[in-house]
């Protein structure tokens, strides 16, 4: 099996680097791995006491954040070293300060995973969520190196838990230890008779239950929204605005729109431009205050880094993903106290699971179901503010996993 991984692994790359002439992520992802083990060896990592973690893409970035920043601050003497596997997370968080050292991470393999880690000599290896890497997990626990796994979720599903996974299960016994966001991922670790694990729950929560505290001013989203109803809509994609637009150009309250794309390319957001259809204004050109009172009914976000903070002037949000590949971040707009709608494919995000089944979020699966759980918002404010208490609620109470984590993982320091 491990040599039918690394035919996979290597294929992987193969086909990766036919399609980086042609695909932009695919180009960065190549040109990121270059020379990268000799760019590592020459950052100056020698002598170092360093904790290693790695994430795969932005997402699970913002899950380990908390834990990096605590243990940070407790232990000032170690390098942190954060790697990432996806440009998507590695582009946007290259210059991030809470680490010394910022790598992709290097293609999995008997020969780079030696070479990586001797070179960083991690105290520790923390993996966040998922990427499973055989190589690399193997030669740490040759190197009696502690690796943890944290913010874990499990599904039935997954190989770990078939008839036929007992290579996969075998992975798991490569950890140190897991730290599980739920007891459903709890349970099925018991059902295979791994019993290294806590529950501990969802660190990202931790990092955004911060975001309400720390959210600044935006001068320019004051003037937009202008003391009228807002709809926060967060990293969409184009099904996701395709049926919200047919919704807002049918309604006659008086509430105004900001769109947070996913992808803010050029490209894309001219494309989002072009099939509007209504009064808009883009964020980087927001200028004439006067002229967006009287006109513009929708705000485009053409930038990164400000979707977080806009939950703050939002009444309702809806979060972008779950009618494509996965769910986005629900959690920031949760902790702002306002309800959030999704699309219907959120049922491996345990936040979305939870939040739909105590009402402070809800899913959509068309554009039929949208219409009438916005107007019903809308138009119904013991409900919506009641749905956006509940979401405080749930952030409020499930908040402390960093700590959790944090507790067990400085036994190894």
């Amino acid at each position: 099996m491990s040599v039918l991984y690394y035919i996979a692994i290597k294929s992987y790359a193969f086909f990766i680097l036919l399609a980086s002439p042609f695909n932009k992520k695919a180009g960065l992802w190549v040109a990121g791995r270059r020379n990268l083990l000799q760019k590592i060896k020459e950052a100056g990592l020698a002598n170092t006491s360093a904790i290693w973690m790695h994430v795969s893409s932005l997402g699970e970035f913002e899950q380990g954040r908390p834990l990096l920043e605590e243990i940070r601050k407790k232990y000032p003497k170690y390098k942190i070293i954060l790697t990432f596997f996806s440009p998507s997370g590695y582009e946007i968080r290259k210059n991030y300060e809470g680490a010394d050292y910022i790598f992709y991470l290097p293609n999995d393999g008997p020969l780079n995973a030696r070479r990586f880690i001797d070179t960083i000599q991690p105290e520790i290896a923390i993996f966040v969520k998922y990427d499973f890497w055989y190589f690399y997990m193997r030669y740490l626990n040759m190197k009696r190196i502690p690796v943890f796994l944290i913010s874990a979720v499990f599904r039935p599903g997954q190989l770990f838990f078939k008839w036929y996974g007992a290579w996969y299960r075998k992975l798991l016994t490569r950890f140190t230890h897991i730290f599980v966001q739920d007891k459903p991922s709890a349970d099925l670790l018991k059902g295979i008779h791994y019993n290294s694990f806590d529950i501990a729950g969802d660190t990202r929560i931790d990092r955004v239950a911060g975001i309400a505290l720390k959210s600044l001013p935006n001068s320019k989203v004051e003037a937009f929204k202008n003391e009228e109803p807002l709809i926060v809509v967060g990293s969409t994609w184009p099904q996701d605005e395709e049926i919200l637009l047919h919704w807002y150009k049918g309604i006659s309250a008086r509430w105004k729109l900001i769109i947070a794309p996913h992808n803010v390319e050029e490209d894309n957001i001219n494309r989002l431009c072009q099939n509007i259809g209504i009064s808009y204004q883009l964020y980087s050109k927001f200028e004439n205050k006067k002229t967006a009172r009287s006109e513009a009914r929708i705000l485009i976000i053409d930038n990164i880094g400000l979707l977080s903070s806009l939950y703050r002037y939002a009444d309702i949000a809806y979060i972008g993903g779950a009618f494509g590949k996965g769910l986005h971040n629900i959690l920031e707009p949760a902790t702002f106290g306002i309800p959030v709608i999704f699309g219907p494919k959120y049922h491996k995000f345990s936040e979305a699971v939870a939040m739909v089944q105590c009402k402070a979020a809800f899913s959509v699966k068309n554009g039929q179901e949208l219409e009438h759980t916005l107007n019903e918002l809308i138009h119904d404010e013991d409900k919506r503010k009641g749905a956006g208490i509940k979401a405080s609620v749930y952030v409020k109470t499930n908040e402390g996993a960093t700590q959790k984590v944090f507790q067990q993982i400085k036994k190894n320091l």
